[in-house]
């Protein structure tokens, strides 16, 4: 048999397919802890806190839906990211992903001010 005759458009790049690999990979952990930290921040609050804490009840459930959907968001995003990235890498051709990390980047700003926003209330700061 022939070297390099059952070799694909992908084998030329395998480097860099690897690479978009570990950070679509890194991504997925990203997300999952997203969806994590929303997780224990609601669940700390609801049985550790008393009730006395209406506006943290309210805030507490905003972070943990909040946590939920931007998880959900960055997983679909960088799964059609890395598709992308693939077909790019495949035609040589290389273009920054500055629409998706201002994206996700706001959105998760969002969840800390709303993280900041319930400590202020729960630790009665302001």
């Amino acid at each position: 048999m022939e070297e390099g005759k059952d070799k694909t458009i992908d084998s030329k790049y395998i480097q860099q397919h690897l690479a978009n690999e570990r950070t679509y990979l890194a991504w997925v952990r990203t997300s999952i802890t997203i969806i994590g930290v929303g997780f224990l921040i609601t669940n700390l609050h609801f049985t550790t806190l008393t009730n006395e804490f209406a506006t943290g009840d309210i805030l507490a459930k905003i972070i943990g839906l909040a946590s939920i959907l931007v998880g959900i968001i960055t997983l679909a995003l960088t799964t059609i990211s890395y598709f992308r990235k693939g077909k790019d890498i495949n035609v040589d051709r290389f273009t920054f992903s500055r629409i998706l990390i201002v994206f996700l980047t706001t959105l998760l700003m969002l969840i800390f001010l709303i993280f900041g926003a319930y400590y202020l209330v729960v630790w009665k700061i302001i």
